[in-house]
């Protein structure tokens, strides 16, 4: 040690400059370890029509307050919606016909969904402006995110993925071998194919965009406002009488047929005529 005191508070300076950067990180890690402790489970904060949960093979109906365990498999019907909260704040929007894996491995807290079939759409939060990555794995893709929204859209049998981001950053890698890593920002898409290097990744036309993302805003609004929320598991939601909605009247027999509107009266002779 120095014997100056010049000496002795330029060292303690430089000491501490050295020290307070492990500080700081180790600070970061206490401060995350509790959130990937309470991270167990994802908490069913909007439920509407058949959304189940497997349990030794058999659907249990799931309903809005209830929480999704990890390794739990999640499935929608063709009238299912759900949206899902984990507790760093990060939502689960779920439509119809879809399936994925809540968690697949918990000592990860990185892996956030296994999805089977389906789309689902991710809204990653950051953790106090802290990067708060995830994965989101398809049977043929594995997409790493940060803080951002997109969506998943697994799209067949063979594990055809269709990934497009709104906001942010993600990366996409193939499972393929070889198969290779893109980058994708705002309005751009890429699609995965099983045992296929990655495609060129395609950029949306922002009015075309606008206009789907309209229309599945009407849509989560009509399935968010079906009645029978978090019914039994093979249960169809209740209609509105007299709509002749397609989903409520399809596969039914004797049904009438609602009369068609009284044409319009013949306009008035001209005047004199």
């Amino acid at each position: 040690m120095p014997g100056s005191g010049k000496g002795v508070m330029l060292w303690r300076m430089t000491l501490w400059g050295m020290v307070r950067p492990l500080l700081v990180a180790a600070a970061v890690v206490v401060s995350l370890a509790p959130l990937q402790g309470q991270d167990t489970g994802a908490k069913a904060l909007v439920i509407n029509g058949d959304v189940s949960v497997l349990r030794d093979g058999n659907p249990w109906a799931l309903f809005e307050g209830n929480t999704v365990q990890p390794k739990a498999m999640v499935k929608t019907g063709a009238d299912g919606y759900a949206k899902f909260q984990v507790s760093d704040g990060s939502i689960i929007e779920v439509f119809p016909n879809a399936q994925f894996v809540f968690r697949a491995n918990p000592p990860s807290w990185k892996d956030l969904l296994d999805v089977v079939i389906g789309k689902v759409k991710v809204y990653i939060q950051h953790l106090n402006g802290i990067p708060n990555p995830n994965n989101v794995s398809s049977p043929t893709a594995v997409i790493s995110v940060r803080g951002t929204v997109f969506e998943v859209n697994v799209e067949d049998e063979d594990g055809t993925t269709f990934v497009s981001v709104d906001e942010g950053l993600v990366a996409v890698r193939s499972k393929a071998p070889a198969g290779g890593e893109v980058f994708l920002h705002p309005t751009e898409s890429i699609r995965v194919f099983k045992n296929q290097p990655l495609a060129q990744k395609m950029d949306k036309d922002p009015i075309a965009r606008g206009v789907i993302r309209a229309i599945q805003d009407a849509a989560r609004v009509v399935l968010q406002r079906q009645v029978g929320a978090g019914g039994p598991v093979g249960t169809t939601p209740t209609t509105s009488t007299g709509t002749g909605g397609a989903q409520g009247d399809k596969g039914k027999g004797g049904g009438t047929t609602a009369p068609a509107p009284p044409s319009a009266p013949p306009p008035p002779p001209p005047p004199g005529g």
